[in-house]
């Protein structure tokens, strides 16, 4: 394991910083003189290492290389989001490589700096790794290894150059030539360091394994690039010299591998799991814009918070609960991994933002976002709460509807299964009367007559069974009981089925079926057709129901009609009824339903 060779540890990516317009200007002033300020530090670093080491020199290239990309991947990220961590640890991980290299530049104070800062970008890896993307450590055992990361290299360190002797006029550090303390304080960091590894691997791959599929797609570039790089820097050393590498070649592969940290990270921003904007001032901007074309109120929230997964919700205090937009009861936000800022205006709740707390760890932006939208988000949540109380009108209807369909199909089974059969027993008693050979003639005469009244009784019966709710519909399912109507009309009629009634909902059934028996009873006493047909198809999630005829046309849906009562009715569950009727070209009703009503 190399965790103190001279000049290494920790990289980036090369990545050209891009600023946001929305980003504030001293902050961009000061970004491009950080940036510039580091590009002139490693220039100079690589004269002074030509003139003193020059064999050392092109190991010493990559190491700047390296920390001038973590340095760029720290600007985009800083510049994109101010307030969040992130970006200045990425800077500093890019700093404390090029601090760490300095031991080749001849210059004894820069070699004991180095020598004290040898594996400090080793704990700016982990820290960053634990950090991301939020910029801070979310967890109580985050802090412990990052603590026990930065206790490794700082604290475990200070034998490696206390106790190792060195020439004049590089020994400003040395306080005793120790051979051996210097291999028991090597030995103790190299398995201090291993455990920190290994616990960074365990905890990145338990927050892997506990994140949603959306927060995986952005978590997933950097952990999973990040547990490869730590589980290899306890063993690369040992593996690479074992396969027959000459030792220089360890320390530039080991820095080539921990480099590929901030192009995962980049990777991750691209992906969307960082902020695309730098200042919730471009909310503002949204507000001031007259553009109709411009985005919704959550997707510039979104944009200016850097979390795709931002939402709005709107507080409905009749109902004391929160609404989407469209009126639908949001469930309440919040949760382990989702934080909810509440948005207030002249001292009361008007709305709140549910926002992602693994991106947004500080929730004082999701705040001040909050109150510069807290005008708009009280517009809208007026417009949302009309729409609240339209969906519950709506449902209250067809709780109706169910209601009223659940006591059809009561009333129709009670007479069907009671009074029906009474009567079909009294009409078998009444001929049972009339066919005894001892019943005297008029007895016998009344007998008849009586039979033939019960029979007349239940023939009603058995229409009125059938106006409120038909038994083949109730018995055996919308599919028989439309083959059941069909088969008794005077016009030839073609039927087309492709729907399974076994997962229609009564109610969703006995609509259509309304829907085909009001439409075929009009086009019959109305249209003077000379062909029907009747369809019933099943498209994604909703029944279609279509009767045609080729009759006179010209109907319409009037108020009181059985079609305007209809029409209510499949509105009321979600869907809609068309009636097209032109002159001369007979009438087409198609009526579309939600199957799960």
């Amino acid at each position: 394991m190399v965790f103190a060779y001279d000049g290494l540890h920790t990289a980036g990516v090369s990545v050209a910083p891009t600023w946001s317009s929305a980003t504030p200007r001293p902050l961009r002033l000061a970004l491009i003189q950080l940036g510039v300020t580091t590009g002139l530090l490693g220039v100079i670093l690589i004269v002074l290492v030509s003139a003193a080491s020059p064999a050392l020199l092109w190991a010493f290239v990559l190491n700047v290389l390296v920390g001038w990309l973590y340095v760029a991947a720290g600007l985009l990220a800083w510049s994109r989001r101010p307030a969040n961590r992130f970006g200045f640890l990425i800077v500093g991980a890019g700093l404390s490589i090029l601090v760490a290299g300095m031991q080749p530049t001849g210059f004894p104070v820069l070699a004991a700096i180095s020598a004290v800062t040898a594996t400090v970008p080793l704990a700016v890896l982990v820290h960053v790794l634990h950090a991301y993307p939020s910029g801070r450590l979310a967890s109580r055992g985050s802090r412990v290894v990052v603590a026990g990361g930065w206790v490794t290299c700082l604290v475990l360190q200070l034998p490696l150059y206390l106790f190792a002797a060195q020439p004049p006029p590089y020994d400003l550090l040395l306080v005793a030539d120790r051979p051996d303390l210097l291999a028991l304080g090597s030995l103790v960091q190299a398995v201090a360091g291993a455990a920190v590894m290994v616990a960074t691997t365990v905890v990145l791959a338990h927050r892997l394994r506990r994140a949603s599929r959306r927060r995986r797609r952005v978590l997933a570039p950097l952990y999973g690039y990040g547990i490869l790089v730590v589980l290899s820097i306890p063993i690369s050393s040992s593996l690479l010299t074992a396969v027959g590498l000459p030792p220089d070649w360890v320390f530039p592969i080991q820095l080539i591998a921990i480099a590929g940290v901030p192009v995962a990270f980049t990777l991750a921003l691209l992906l969307g799991g960082f902020a695309r904007t730098g200042e919730i001032e471009a909310l503002g901007t949204w507000l001031s814009s007259a553009d109709p074309g411009r985005p919704p109120l959550t997707a510039a929230l979104a944009r200016a918070l850097g979390d795709d997964s931002a939402e709005l919700v709107f507080w409905v205090p009749e109902r004391a609960e929160y609404v989407h937009a469209n009126g639908d009861v949001a469930a309440e936000p919040g949760g382990d991994d989702r934080g909810l800022a509440e948005i207030e205006r002249h001292g009361q709740r008007v709305g709140a933002i549910a926002y992602d707390r693994t991106l947004l760890a500080d929730p004082a932006p999701v705040h001040a976002a909050g109150r510069v939208i807290a005008i708009a988000v009280d517009h809208e949540r007026v417009t949302a709460e009309l729409r609240a109380s339209q969906q519950e009108l709506r449902r209250s209807r067809e709780r109706i509807v169910r209601a009223g369909d659940n006591e059809r199909r009561r009333i129709a089974r009670d007479l069907h299964d009671g009074l029906q059969v009474r009567l079909v027993l009294l009409a078998l008693q009444a001929q049972e009367i009339a066919d005894d050979p001892d019943t005297p003639p008029a007895v016998r005469d009344a007998g008849v007559a009586l039979r033939l009244g019960v029979d007349g009784a239940a023939a009603e019966l058995r229409a009125l069974v059938h106006a409120v709710l038909p038994a083949a519909l109730i018995e055996r399912g919308l599919c028989a009981a439309t083959e059941d109507l069909v088969d008794h009309l005077p016009v030839p009629t073609t039927l087309q089925m492709s729907v399974a009634g076994d997962d229609l909902s009564p109610v969703v059934e006995s609509t259509a079926y309304f829907v085909v028996a009001e439409a075929l009873t009009n086009a019959l006493k109305h249209a003077r057709p000379s062909s029907l047909h009747v369809g019933l198809t099943r498209v994604g999630d909703h029944l279609r129901v279509e009767v045609l005829d080729d009759g006179i046309g010209g109907a319409h849906v009037r108020a009181g009609s059985g079609l305007g009562g209809l029409t209510d009715r499949v509105e009321t569950l979600g869907g809609r009824l068309l009636l097209i009727s032109p002159s001369d070209r007979g009438t087409r009703v198609v009526a579309e339903l939600p199957c799960a009503s």
